[in-house]
């Protein structure tokens, strides 16, 4: 696990884009917004500003005026989980959502316009974990990252990592970098040398009615004291906190039941 956000290249006025591949945001699908927001307001110390609508209601959470995530709505005639979901850049989000239907994966959403914020898409892997492609407006710059309140890593939790890493690694051109062992089925998937986002298949143990997903990370000051504050709040702890090569971590869960994780970085 590292903060792989950091990947971006100049634009010709001067901002940053992504880099196509790495994560450039996260976004959680809410049932409750006004509840939802006050939940992570608490948590991160998050503000919330109007952000584009191509889905319905949508907010962008903002930490000292940089955007960090976004925040929707569920339509409620649609029983969808509640779940926070990665978006990887792209330059061209058609072309990429072509490359993710000719490799087995399923365009669910999109393309689409959001607005003046760049075009999106919504998509699925073949083994059924969602994520998003997000191809920024011209003049779009790279949030803030590695400070507490901000998404610090995603990590797919999968049945087998071979045929599921095989799919990103075709579509965002990504290097396999696997963990030797008869253990742990891991692999960190690189772009240019650098370490974006994990992969792990635990087999039979993934929940039947949960399926494949993703795991959001997000940086906090003290992981103990962070999940004694989701606790407070109304939340759940599903693991941890527990010390790992990469910091404190803990695995928890928003009042609706969406599932993140709070790292506090070692050294």
């Amino acid at each position: 696990m590292t903060d792989a956000r950091g990947n971006a290249r100049p634009n010709g006025d001067g901002s940053a884009r992504h880099t196509p591949g790495t994560p450039c945001w996260v976004s959680l699908m809410a049932r409750g917004l006004a509840a939802t927001e006050q939940f992570y307001g608490a948590l991160f110390g998050w503000e919330f500003r109007p952000g584009p609508r191509p889905l319905g209601p949508y907010v962008r959470a903002v930490l000292d005026g940089h955007a960090v995530a976004g925040i929707g709505v569920l339509p409620p005639d649609r029983r969808l989980p509640v779940a926070w979901t990665p978006y990887f850049a792209s330059d061209d989000v058609d072309l990429t959502a072509e490359s993710v239907r000719s490799c087995g994966g399923t365009v669910g959403v999109g393309p689409l316009d959001a607005d003046d914020a760049g075009r999106l898409a919504l998509a699925s892997d073949p083994s059924g974990a969602v994520f998003g492609i997000w191809q920024a407006a011209d003049g779009a710059v790279a949030g803030v990252t590695g400070r507490p309140g901000t998404p610090a890593w995603n990590e797919l939790t999968t049945y087998e990592t071979t045929n599921v890493a095989k799919f990103y690694e075709t579509v965002f051109g990504y290097d396999e970098d696997p963990v030797v062992s008869t253990d742990l089925d891991y692999v960190t998937l690189r772009l240019d040398g650098r370490p974006v986002t994990g992969v792990h298949g635990i087999g039979n143990a993934l929940p039947r009615d949960r399926g494949p997903y993703w795991t959001t990370y997000f940086t906090v000051a003290d992981t103990d004291d962070a999940v004694d504050q989701v606790l407070h709040l109304g939340g759940q702890v599903l693991g941890g906190p527990r010390d790992t090569e990469h910091g404190r971590v803990a695995t928890v869960a928003d009042p609706e039941g969406a599932r993140f994780a709070l790292v506090r970085k070692a050294g």
